[in-house]
């Protein structure tokens, strides 16, 4: 007993002299260069999106905050590389929405749990909306769904790949509707949205950004936004959720994540930078250009939303019965 005492007595100790450096080390975070890795291509929203953070905090800073793009594996490689880096906050995940939202249900096996990585903070959120081809009948989400159900299994609709938040979505909405739509997945965006707008598919979900210069140029028809509320840059635009099915909401946000164990206190401090970088002028102009929008989420806020959107999708994949290998 005197042992385990002294042992538990000493361990005390250890860990009342070593919280004062602790504390230091993160009250003098950041002092020497900063990377973040970007788990998908360079010119995409959540690519563009960190840039414009990084920029603004090297100049908030005065430390070198370079971006790094480390993709494939949809998005698993960098996301695994993240999680085994230290957690000091000088290494960071900027991410689409799938690696901590559906990546732990669509892969069998994974090197690395999703559910460990610590929020720092959402740097925008995307529109997602709902467009046909432009020879299609449907005008509105009903007609859609009326002219689906009358030829079962005749539609298809595109994605941008097995897992997508397109693919993930469209199955949310079939499950809503108990429609036979067939998928066809691309690789990326572009050619599923290019083959919209020829016609070779009927339907799909897609990010505002992508489909909007084919809806303006009336190559696709968007009809209806998938998110709560509607979309600034079509303000006539029907929500699902207010006009077919009420609660239906799909959005796609751009996170920023830390490896496991990374200090709050670090990370509040980047998640506080964030915001008020979003609050100016320039940084929203910035975000405003490539279709998306800022947000406020504090860390405990982006932990609940993020664990609340991982049990939805989780949720479809599992219903769908989606798995990637």
């Amino acid at each position: 007993m005197r042992r385990i005492a002294c042992i538990i007595g000493a361990a005390g100790l250890a860990l009342t002299l070593a919280t004062p450096a602790a504390a230091q080390a993160d009250a003098n975070f950041p002092n020497r260069p900063t990377r973040i890795i970007v788990s998908v291509p360079a010119g995409g929203g959540v690519d563009l999106s960190a840039r414009i953070i990084a920029n603004h905090l090297q100049r908030l800073w005065g430390q070198t905050v370079t971006v790094e793009n480390r993709t494939g594996g949809s998005s698993n490689i960098a996301a695994e590389a993240v999680w085994r880096s230290a957690p000091d906050g000088y290494t960071l995940l900027a991410t689409p929405p799938n690696t901590v939202t559906a990546n732990a249900a669509l892969f069998s096996k994974l090197n690395y749990d999703p559910a460990t990585l610590e929020p720092v903070a959402i740097m925008a959120v995307g529109s997602n909306v709902l467009a046909v081809k432009n020879d299609s009948p449907a005008k509105t989400v009903s007609e859609l769904i009326a002219h689906a159900k009358a030829n079962p299994g005749k539609l298809s609709y595109a994605s941008q790949g097995n897992g997508s938040t397109a693919h993930l979505t469209f199955e949310l909405f079939k499950n809503r509707t108990g429609l036979q739509v067939n998928h066809v997945p691309y690789r990326g965006a572009a050619p599923a949205v290019n083959d919209l707008a020829g016609g070779h598919v009927d339907t799909m979900f897609c990010d505002l950004g992508t489909i909007l210069p084919l809806h303006r140029g009336n190559r696709v028809r968007i009809i209806a936004a998938a998110t709560a509320k509607r979309i600034a840059q079509l303000p006539d635009l029907p929500t699902i959720d207010a006009s077919a099915l009420p609660g239906f909401n799909s959005t796609t946000f751009f996170a920023l994540m830390a490896p496991p164990g990374t200090p709050l206190a670090i990370r509040d401090k980047i998640n506080k930078a964030i915001v008020a970088a979003m609050r100016t002028p320039e940084v929203q102009e910035k975000l405003k250009s490539i279709y998306v929008e800022p947000s406020d989420l504090d860390v405990a806020a982006m932990d609940q939303f993020v664990k609340s959107e991982a049990k939805l999708w989780g949720g479809v994949i599992r219903a769908a019965k989606i798995t990637v290998e």
